[in-house]
């Protein structure tokens, strides 16, 4: 392939979940345990399917999101272990999902569970781990939480038809591509922070804090994405670079580029992203083109926006060691375009 795009210098010290990872370590660990304990079932194919994407490692960012909002607000109890496992459990199901429909070959660095078990297995399973979500949070009892999450799975699937509409369409807009990032990716982030407030029944302005630190972070992380998938960076991701550009998704550096681009650069898009005929080098293209009109760089800065905004909105708690980590997360998922 040999696209290689840099973003950035290398930088001294590169920001990481380690220190949000330390205040929810042993939480995360009793997470880990439920999951597995859950994803059990007599029928063998399904925890040998569930297990192979769970065993592929990822961050537990969103889990991680539940139990540090719970943390920060004060909250001594265990239902935030079942809630940040329910989490888990919606987001690996859409994940299942999503690589039904992309027909993806790697998640996470290793064969996706549908080039291993084939489809029809990976959307049931996917399916079951939906169940099992709605299990855990039926058991914890409160509908306040079973709104929250019902909802946000309704939304996610809202975005998955989004998106599924916008592919092969350069005449999306920058509004209705954040449209699709705001429901399929961050309304999960801000329900997994949403509900730390919740248990821990705090007034409902921490729980709208929350909410929109959670939905503004996710933005930020999935735009990232967007840039990734044109970078070198990708490939220290596990995920091949130019997925995106192969299945006709249409991203924010796309929108960027499409619209500041000159006519001829637009038959580009057309042939590549609306028909599919793609050639050798138009990848390399591609990049090229975003390059050239800035389309990475100010998709980065779009990023840092969100991010700002998320920072914003834990400006009502006090000032503490878990706040500090909250702001390296937000560093974090901006950061990992270099």
């Amino acid at each position: 392939m040999g696209v290689v795009v840099t973003l950035g210098g290398e930088r001294d010290r590169k920001p990481s979940l380690d220190g949000l990872s330390e205040f929810v370590a042993d939480d995360l660990g009793a997470v880990n345990e439920l999951i597995v304990r859950r994803m059990d079932s007599p029928v063998k194919m399904i925890p040998q399917l569930a297990s192979h994407i769970i065993a592929a490692g990822g961050k537990r960012l969103r889990p991680m999101l539940t139990l540090a909002a719970a943390q920060m607000c004060g909250y001594q109890g265990q239902r935030h272990i079942s809630l940040a496992a329910c989490v888990e459990f919606i987001h690996t199901a859409t994940l299942l999902h999503d690589d039904v429909v992309d027909e993806s070959d790697l998640r996470r660095g290793v064969t996706s569970a549908n080039a291993v078990f084939g489809n029809q297995a990976t959307v049931l399973v996917g399916d079951f781990l939906f169940s099992r979500s709605f299990e855990l949070m039926v058991e914890d009892g409160s509908l306040e939480v079973l709104s929250i999450l019902s909802h946000a799975s309704a939304v996610i699937a809202e975005g998955e038809v989004m998106q599924l509409m916008t592919t092969n369409n350069t005449e999306t807009g920058e509004t209705q591509h954040l449209d699709v990032i705001r429901a399929k990716t961050a309304q999960l982030f801000a329900a997994a922070c949403r509900i730390g407030a919740v248990v821990a029944e705090r007034p409902r302005v921490e729980e709208e804090a929350l909410e929109t630190f959670g939905m503004n972070l996710g933005i930020a992380f999935q735009l990232i994405d967007d840039v990734l998938d044109y970078s070198a960076k990708q490939a220290t991701l596990g995920k091949s670079i130019g997925d995106d550009f192969k299945e006709g998704k249409i991203s924010l550096p796309v929108v960027l580029a499409f619209r500041r681009g000159t006519e001829d650069e637009r038959v580009f898009w057309r042939r590549t992203l609306e028909d599919l005929e793609q050639n050798d080098g138009d990848l390399v293209r591609a990049i090229d083109l975003m390059e050239r009109h800035d389309a990475l760089i100010d998709t980065v800065e779009r990023a840092r926006h969100y991010g700002a905004i998320a920072r914003d909105a834990l400006g009502i708690f006090p000032e503490s060691p878990l706040k500090v980590a909250f702001g390296g997360l937000i560093n974090f998922c901006i950061e990992r375009a270099y």
